[in-house]
Parts: C-alpha cells; sequence; structure tokens
C-alpha cells in the first residue's frame, strides 16, 4: 500500500500502472466507511500477490486529484491500467465484492505466470535456443490455452524447427474462429507454402533454375509463385516479397489473388511484437504518449523493412 499525494501520482499511479494494475482509494480521515473498507483492500492487496498494487489518496489533502477523478463520494475506489481508469466502485464493499470487481480485470496466477514463461521464452530464442524457447511455450500454453499470443509465439517456433504436424495442431483451434485472425492466417499460408514447396514439381530447382525459366516469360505466374512459395518456405522473405511483387504489378487477380494473400501473411510475420508498454519505453512520457514519432521505427531494421514492403504492396495495388 503507497500513500499518493499529487507531488508523486505521476510515478507511483500513472507510470505504474502500464506494467501493474493500480487500486485507487480516495479516503478521507472522518470517513466512517473508509476505515471500515481500508483493512479489507490492505488485505486483499496482500492475497493477491502483486497482481495489483493498492494506493491511497486522502481526498481533502490531495483535493486537485479528487476534482480530476471526479469524485463526488467516499469512499471511491477506481482501478487504473495502462494509464487509464478502467473501473471503479463506491461505497464500503466486503472483501469477496472486492474480489470479484478485481477478478473481472486482473489476469489470473496462471495467466501471470504463462506469461511469465513466455518472456522467458522470447529471451531463449534471442540467445539462440530455440528448443529450450519451445519447451517454455507449450508450458506457457498449458497453464494458459486462451493466451493468442503465446499460442502465436508456440506455432511460430513449431514450423521453424520443422514440427509441422504439431504446428497443424496447435493451429487449428484458430482456424476454426470467424473471422480469423490475420496473424492465425499468416501462419497457414506460410505452413501451405512450407507443403507446397516440398511437393510441387519445382521443389529440387535452384534460383537460377527459376530465374532462367522466368526470364523467357516474365509473365510465367506459376513459376514465379513457385519461386516466392520456396523462398518463403526457407524463410527468405525479402526475395519472396520481391517475386510476389511483381505478379501484383502484373495481374492483381491472379489465382485468386494468392500472390497478395502471401505478400500479406509475410508481412504479418514480419512484424515484430508490439513492446510491452512500460514507463521507460523509449520514445514515450511516463504517460504513454508518443513523443518520437517515426523515429522510433526507424530504430528497428525489421520495422523499417515491413514499412517499405506494405508502401509497396499498397501502391501495387492501389
Amino acid at each position: 500500500m503507497i500513500e499518493v499525494t499529487l507531488q508523486n501520482f505521476e510515478t507511483d499511479v500513472i507510470a505504474a500502472s502500464m506494467t501493474t494494475p493500480i487500486l485507487i482509494d480516495f479516503w478521507a480521515p472522518w470517513c466512517g466507511p473508509c476505515k471500515s473498507l481500508g483493512p479489507i483492500l490492505e488485505q486483499v492487496e496482500l492475497e493477491y500477490e502483486g497482481r495489483f498494487t493498492l494506493v491511497k489518496i486522502d481526498s481533502d489533502a490531495e483535493q486537485q486529484l479528487a476534482q480530476a477523478f471526479g469524485i463526488r463520494s467516499i469512499p471511491t475506489c477506481i482501478l487504473m491500467m495502462g494509464g487509464k481508469p478502467v473501473d471503479g466502485f463506491m461505497g464500503a464493499q466486503t472483501a469477496p465484492q472486492v474480489r470479484t470487481f478485481l477478478d473481472k480485470h486482473l489476469p489470473s496466477p496462471e495467466a501471470l505466470q504463462a506469461e511469465a514463461e513466455s518472456d522467458e521464452a522470447q529471451a531463449l530464442l534471442e540467445s539462440g535456443d530455440p528448443q529450450a524457447a519451445l519447451a517454455r511455450l507449450a508450458d506457457a500454453l498449458a497453464k494458459d490455452p486462451g493466451n493468442d499470443d503465446t499460442r502465436f509465439d508456440y506455432i511460430k517456433v513449431l514450423i521453424e524447427l520443422g514440427g509441422l504436424e504439431e504446428a497443424e495442431a496447435a493451429l487449428a483451434p484458430k482456424l476454426t474462429e470467424i473471422p480469423r485472425q490475420l496473424r492465425f492466417e499468416a501462419l497457414l499460408q506460410w505452413l501451405n507454402a512450407i507443403k507446397y514447396a516440398a511437393t510441387n514439381a519445382y521443389s529440387t530447382w535452384s534460383v537460377e533454375q527459376f530465374d532462367a525459366k522466368i526470364a523467357e516469360n516474365k509473365r510465367d505466374f506459376d513459376t514465379r509463385f513457385a519461386k516466392a512459395s520456396l523462398l518463403m518456405a526457407v524463410g527468405q522473405w525479402t526475395p519472396a516479397m520481391d517475386e510476389l511483387l511483381e505478379i501484383i504489378m502484373r495481374d492483381k487477380k491472379w489465382a485468386d489473388e494468392a500472390p497478395r494473400k502471401a505478400m500479406v501473411a509475410i508481412l504479418e510475420l514480419l512484424t515484430p511484437p508490439k513492446p510491452k508498454v512500460a514507463a521507460a519505453t523509449p520514445g514515450k512520457t511516463a504517460g504513454g504518449i508518443e513523443v518520437l514519432g517515426k523515429a522510433a521505427i526507424d530504430l528497428d531494421p525489421q520495422a523499417a523493412l515491413v514499412s517499405t514492403y506494405r508502401r509497396k504492396l499498397s501502391m501495387m495495388l492501389n
């Protein structure tokens, strides 16, 4: 529990809520219901073991903050997440009522543990240990099967390691959703490219053989698409997109727009994950307001690549 004033509000409430939900208790020393609610809130905070932080604001001493939140009666509790108020309640509450209120918004302990394992998996991937990362992601998904971020990462690593059957099984539940999420559609496109590359008549061709045949007829879209699929299958994303753009430039509707769909899938697969919002995020204030604009994107070469090819695709389609 933290006592908050105007001086530390930005740090201990706005900035802190970027990473941990903050429950603000507006109270006053003379308020009877406040005296009964306060100990309940403190006990629940202990029970939840870091899933949220309780802060207390004396509404008499901090009238500017009380006015900013439109406090008309006390006790009033406001839940802050991501720098913004998301919900609240007024009046004294029992401990079960407080828990019910919090559980509507806070991730479960299992979800938090799964998130921690997903973070460990990302660190393992960055250190060059995909097998260990896959094991962490599998554990995280088992703990929190509804976490789409974890499922996406798990399937992606499976594909990279050649576990295509397992990837298809993990992907199947997401393909029944209407509408499908673009990122899972992208994984399906990638799987299909790998299958196509392994079974079509061009599966043993070299890049030079493709280029020689395409040079004979620049509108040989079957050969161009086969080349793009083989490049996509082995993760040579930029040359694959270049070949797909050559088809789109000449015939946007060819093969039910298969080149466009493959291009969109590659861009989705290459798009860097959104960074977790935190007070110290470069280019943001503690309240999460962008201050660097486009310059922040330019710091990430992969984000710049995606942005460049999105523009190229848009130009071809317009």
